[in-house]
């Protein structure tokens, strides 16, 4: 292999550097072409005057222009001697250091106009030979002619300019008004909105407030040296407060609030959202000024801030992961359904052409929050530089950009950087006591008789409630109260429209029998088995009552905030999962619907973390890790894929075997509380939905809020449930009614 060898340095080069072609010849062709003008001049004044004539008469009056080609040519053979002996070469270069030195006593800028100067001096010159030719008189003379001439010819150039200015207007009168339009500015005094109406995010709230305190005051951090934050981020699920808080951040700073609408930088033309973008910030800059500074606020930033790619936001619901039969994401905790469904479609998430971030729009919002910033005014950036002087320094504009989104990662990180947002704040769901203070602020505006005690039951009931999910269901309640004809929210009011937002209308459908109570036992199974071994969650309601996509539910909740989750915890999601086809199989001897399909999914995924990524199975390695680094790969020869196969073979077999386990562990503790799935069945059918005080009732023997639970203790009650299973499962065989009615207590 041949020795690389780095470029020549001009300081180590024995000759010239070489010209190209078109610097060796354009000297010559300007003359030529000046030349060739005046010789067309003198043919047209003269029709009889022939071409040699012409040219000898030219080139006798014109003598000095031969000279300066004669003079280029010289030159060029000088350069054409320089590139090829060096010795040439260094003796020049001697000379020429000399006149650098000399040259150089006068500083760059000072030669840079002199060069000027005498560019424009020789042009000139060049075009008053060219009009003398033209207008048979002097240099001179013919150059002052040349107004004239303009002057006559001004109409004409007045229409050709009118036409290009009216086609310039026209371009500009549709960007104009396309870049219109999604930014409303609300002054101090529209805005009322203030940090007390924001409720159950103090801990954001208290951090927001430090940014006030120097937007109002920055010369508080600015006079030791620092700098005021001039960005925020709010993120975190929809609904939780992030606009309001916007809205308060502006209320309390008294200064003008600009809402930037999601969709404003969409347009169909390329441009318009960068003018839509430099117009904001050019409207922002003069409100900072004028009111001593401004709060921006983009909505649904994440539209706007990628460069073309985001996150799919085509997600199914949650309640139609879980199958058609069984609604079986709300009896899992919370982190469980959500991990189920990040499993199942981050994969599935799509590349979009998203936002208007790949328009130039991102860029120029980038530019603008924190590009170089230009002196203000024509005055003072033309005019002072017109007369030598230095342009005084843009003033320091105080513009608080805020940003909301649910989907940070969507986000450039060239957004998110510090200097453009310095500050990223969760608004995440709000605490027990931040629901509690919630919904006691929105129930203070309407007429209601709960206690402080069935508040704070309604918060431990209701985890993981937005701001907005609060105030919707406090008004759907209102709206239940005053159909019903009452004049104040009651405590059923609210339970009935917490059902009715966590499951939706019911369907005017009515089961067969034999389905009803297939139904009713699916569901059971899953009570009796949350009641029994799921201590960290409490059920909230179980229905048997046909939905949009469920045959019937048990739902769960937590009773207090919890942020760590523990493998008996996991194992209690599962066994609560593995019930319905543990006592399908027992009830209906050895049969099983399609409705425990959502329930394996369910039971399988949870199983799947365990086992490969948390700890809490057989083996201690991460099968996140082992798949990235290849470990376990087999040797011999084999592809890398048969690795990655044999290693996804083996975690299947071991999360098979755990969930065999706890399958059977599930048909021992359903075969031992078989009075309790059948007792709890009987409820379901006659009441169609219970709540988790019922079904507690059911459990303990004790009386529910709805359903007496103290009838099921009787043995003679519990054989009479018996023998109509009994009947249910022979009409389940042979696909007909039920040959006994359902006993009633």
């Amino acid at each position: 292999m041949s020795e690389f060898k780095s470029r020549e340095r001009d300081s180590d080069r024995k000759t010239r550097i070489r010209l190209t072609f078109f610097d060796r010849v354009k000297f010559l062709l300007l003359f030529g072409l000046v030349f060739l003008i005046l010789l067309w001049a003198a043919l047209a004044n003269d029709p009889l005057l022939s071409f040699h004539d012409a040219a000898v008469t030219e080139s006798n009056q014109r003598w000095w222009l031969i000279s300066l080609a004669g003079v280029e040519i010289v030159r060029q053979i000088h350069f054409f001697l320089a590139e090829q002996a060096s010795g040439y070469h260094s003796g020049w270069q001697r000379y020429f250091a000399f006149v650098d030195r000399t040259t150089h006593r006068i500083s760059d800028w000072n030669r840079y106009r002199l060069s000027r100067a005498t560019k424009g001096l020789l042009g000139v010159a060049l075009l008053a030979v060219v009009l003398g030719a033209i207008y048979k008189e002097t240099p001179v003379k013919a150059l002052f002619l040349a107004p004239q001439a303009l002057w006559k010819a001004l109409p004409l150039l007045g229409q050709l300019a009118f036409a290009v200015l009216f086609i310039v207007i026209q371009f500009f009168a549709m960007f104009w008004f396309l870049s219109r339009g999604g930014i409303d500015t609300y002054f101090p005094d529209d805005i009322r909105t203030r940090f007390s109406d924001v409720w159950g995010q103090d801990h954001v709230l208290n951090r927001i407030r430090e940014n006030l305190m120097f937007l109002e005051s920055p010369e508080e951090i600015e006079k030791i040296g620092g700098y005021v934050p001039g960005g925020i981020l709010l993120w975190g699920p929809p609904g939780t407060g992030k606009t309001l808080m916007a809205e308060a951040i502006a209320g309390e700073t008294g200064k003008p609030f600009i809402f930037v609408d999601p969709g404003a930088f969409n347009n169909m033309f390329f441009g318009v959202g960068v003018l839509k973008v430099k117009s904001l910030f050019r409207k922002l800059r003069k409100l900072s000024l004028r009111y001593g500074g401004v709060v921006v606020f983009f909505d649904e930033a994440d539209s706007l801030g990628n460069r073309g790619i985001s996150t799919s936001t085509n997600r199914t619901h949650e309640s139609s992961i879980f199958g058609s039969s069984c609604h079986g994401g709300n009896y899992l905790s919370n982190p469980s359904a959500q991990m189920i469904l990040k499993e199942r479609f981050v994969a599935g998430t799509a590349m979009g052409g998203g936002g208007g971030g790949g328009m130039g729009t991102l860029q120029a919002l980038l530019t603008e929050m924190s590009g170089l910033k230009k002196p203000r005014g024509f005055f003072n950036r033309v005019l002072r530089r017109t007369l030598g002087m230095r342009p005084k320094n843009p003033p320091k504009y105080r513009i608080l950009v805020v940003m909301a989104t649910n989907l940070p990662e969507a986000l450039d990180e060239a957004l998110l950087r510090p200097g453009r947002i310095d500050r990223i704040y969760r608004v995440g769901y709000p605490s027990k006591a931040g629901r509690v203070r919630t919904y006691k602020g929105y129930l203070d505006k309407v007429s209601h008789v709960l206690t402080d005690e069935e508040i704070e039951k309604l918060a431990t009931i209701t985890p993981y409630s937005t701001g907005a999910i609060i105030k919707d269901t406090i008004n759907e309640a209102l709206i239940m109260s005053i159909r019903n004809g009452g004049a104040a929210i009651t405590w059923a009011d609210v339970i009935k429209a917490k059902q009715l937002k966590d499951l939706g209308p019911a369907e005017d459908v009515e089961y067969i029998e034999r389905e009803r109570h297939a139904v009713a036992v699916h569901e059971a199974c899953h009570g009796t088995m949350a009641y029994l071994v799921r201590h960290h969650m409490a059920i909230d309601l179980a229905t048997i009552e046909k939905g949009s996509d469920y045959l019937g539910m048990v739902a769960s909740i937590p009773p207090d905030d919890q942020f760590t989750r523990w493998k008996s915890e996991y194992e209690a999601d599962i066994l609560v999962s593995l019930a319905s086809l543990a006592g399908e199989r027992i009830f209906f001897d050895g049969d099983n619907s399609s409705g425990v399909s959502g329930d394996l999914e369910s039971a399988t995924t949870i199983a799947s973390f365990m086992e490969g990524h948390w700890g809490m199975g057989s083996t201690v390695s991460s099968h996140a890790s082992n798949r990235r680094n290849e470990i376990g790969a087999p040797g011999g020869g084999k592809p890398k894929d048969d690795g990655v196969r044999d290693l996804r073979m083996a975690l299947a077999d071991r999360i098979e075997e755990n969930l065999g386990t706890l399958l059977t562990r599930a048909e021992s503790i359903l075969h031992e509380n078989r009075a309790k799935v059948l007792s709890l069945a009987h409820a379901l059918e006659i009441h169609k939905t219970i709540s988790g005080e019922d079904v507690v009732a059911v459990m303990q023997g004790s009386e529910g809020p709805l359903v007496d639970g103290r009838p099921y203790q009787s043995d003679a009650n519990i054989d009479a449930i018996e023998k109509y299973h009994q009947a249910a499962l022979e009409a389940h065989k042979g696909h007909e009614r039920p040959r006994m009615e359902i006993p009633r207590f």
